[in-house]
């Protein structure tokens, strides 16, 4: 296993800069007013040369998440014998590039620089210290033959396939044991050409699990921005067992239908993340955080927690915004989910789980979340009962407890809440505050509840399930509960 800092990430980047001050007297108004000017310009921007093309490379630098240092050497893909012509097949390019500056790490590692044009590649691995830099205009191809990539073993904390048993394809762009690396660039696409592996998958004709489009595992000190990521074969960001990871300012697209499982990020087993700023419109959740699936998630033991997602859009056609689980038998922990619009979904936020999951969700914070067309807007559902094989134990039922909901609005939601406990998994401590959902079903029982125990606070619409107690805006206690385990979930509607 790879060794990782104990710092945050935003303290990791804020390592990786220099400051400078400059103190001079200007005797005139007008000189004094291009100093100024030309020192702000010099703060908010900073600069990169391209070794191989001569050119400057001007980025904005904001003040709430700071770049990673510069690397001493960039490269262009083309020295390395790549043509971008969406027929040509660059996957030896890729590799030697990515070899050449494998070898520059002890001298603070390497760009590699993807210029405009289709590159079609098969899947090719990261290194540490690394740099992949997309134009504008750069779209890298995955391409839609599955002999091309290769197979890999199950993950450890699934044991199985995810959707057959045995190895898994990789993922187009991949990583291992890796440090400090960089996906960025000026909106350049990572493009999965998912078509072809969505239309097998219906078929059946695939005998492997697909891949996802950039997989990054065991990692530390991860930046993934100012990208555009679309039509994966099966999940697009997967994350996996990695610690001090930045995610910001993504496209992530797929089609909202037949795109199956096209999940847009997916942190799983990883510590210490931040997900910020995001557009997503996927054939599946979102985000979905994960920590692994049944007796061999408890077994490998890696929770999923530290998780900041905060500004990003969703829409989600046939599943949900934001999702934890189902697989979370490592556990999940210490989540904040802010400033979320979810729209025209299916679902908007969900926690779902099941007995043999084991494991346990807790200390999750929603905040300022607005739904807009939703069918359902918060979920916990206790009885999702995928499981990769008959040897889970039913009997390691998943603790859930800790769970707030504070600012949610929106409208065109047709059911605002339905929380499935169950007499197994009792869901614990949830709190609902400031809430007022536009209904478009008119039923009495719109906010649905079954086996759990919380409060209301204040003014929360429409008037919430008998199963939580109420307390006024000041915290006193109004009404307590005495029908915690009552069930009126009804999916009719």
């Amino acid at each position: 296993m790879v060794e990782t800092p104990t710092s945050s990430p935003s303290n990791w980047w804020r390592n990786h800069h220099h400051n400078r001050r400059w103190t001079t007297f200007f005797s005139t108004q007008k000189t004094l007013f291009t100093a100024l000017c030309l020192g702000l310009f010099l703060t908010v921007f900073y600069w990169q040369r391209d070794f191989t093309g001569g050119f400057l490379v001007f980025r904005f630098d904001f003040p709430s998440r700071q770049f990673p240092k510069l690397r001493p050497f960039a490269f262009n893909l083309t020295d390395f014998g790549a043509v971008g012509d969406g027929v040509t097949l660059n996957t030896a390019a890729f590799e030697r590039a990515v070899m050449k500056i494998s070898k520059l790490g002890k001298k603070g590692g390497g760009q590699l620089n993807v210029p405009p044009g289709n590159w079609l590649t098969a899947p090719f691995n990261l290194t540490s210290h690394m740099t992949l830099f997309l134009a504008e205009g750069a779209v890298i191809l995955g391409i839609d033959n599955e002999k091309y990539w290769p197979l890999m073993p199950p993950l450890p904390s699934y044991g199985y396939g995810r959707e057959h048993p045995g190895p898994r394809y990789g993922s187009l762009i991949h990583g291992q044991n890796l440090k400090d690396v960089v996906i960025t660039g000026h909106n350049g696409t990572i493009n999965g050409q998912g078509q072809t592996w969505w239309k097998k998958y219906r078929q059946k004709l695939l005998n492997h699990t697909r891949g996802p489009l950039v997989q990054i595992m065991w990692s530390s000190d991860i930046l993934i921005s100012n990208i555009t990521l679309r039509d994966s074969p099966f999940w697009t960001l997967h994350p996996y067992d990695c610690k001090n990871v930045t995610i910001t300012n993504l496209t992530i697209l797929a089609p909202i239908s037949e795109a199956p499982n096209t999940d847009g990020i997916d942190p799983d087993s990883c510590e210490d993340m931040v997900i910020e700023d995001c557009y997503i419109s996927v054939g599946d959740d979102g985000v979905a955080i994960k920590s692994g699936w049944d007796q061999y998630g408890i077994a490998y033991g890696r929770p999923s927690k530290n998780i900041l997602i905060r500004n990003v859009v969703v829409r989600s056609k046939v599943s949900a915004g934001i999702s934890i689980g189902s697989e979370m038998s490592g556990g999940v922990s210490n989540v904040t989910i802010e400033n979320l619009h979810v729209w025209d979904s299916r679902r908007a936020v969900r926690i779902k789980t099941a007995p043999g999951r084991g494991g346990y969700v807790r200390d999750i914070k929603y905040q300022n979340l607005t739904f807009d067309n939703v069918r359902v807007g918060i979920v916990i559902k206790t009885d999702y009962n995928e499981h990769p094989d008959e040897h889970y134990d039913p009997k390691a039922v998943p603790i859930l407890e800790d769970i707030s909901y504070t600012s949610i609005h929106g409208e065109g939601v047709r059911v605002p809440v339905r929380i499935q406990g169950s007499e197994e998994i009792f869901v614990s401590n949830v709190t609902f505050r400031d809430m007022s959902v536009g209904i478009t079903y008119v039923k009495k029982h719109i906010f649905q509840c079954a086996f759990v125990e919380g409060r209301v606070i204040g003014t929360v619409f429409p008037a919430p399930c008998e199963n939580l107690d109420l307390y006024d805006e000041r915290g006193n206690l109004i009404r307590r509960s005495v029908s915690q385990n009552v069930s009126d979930i009804d999916y009719s509607f």
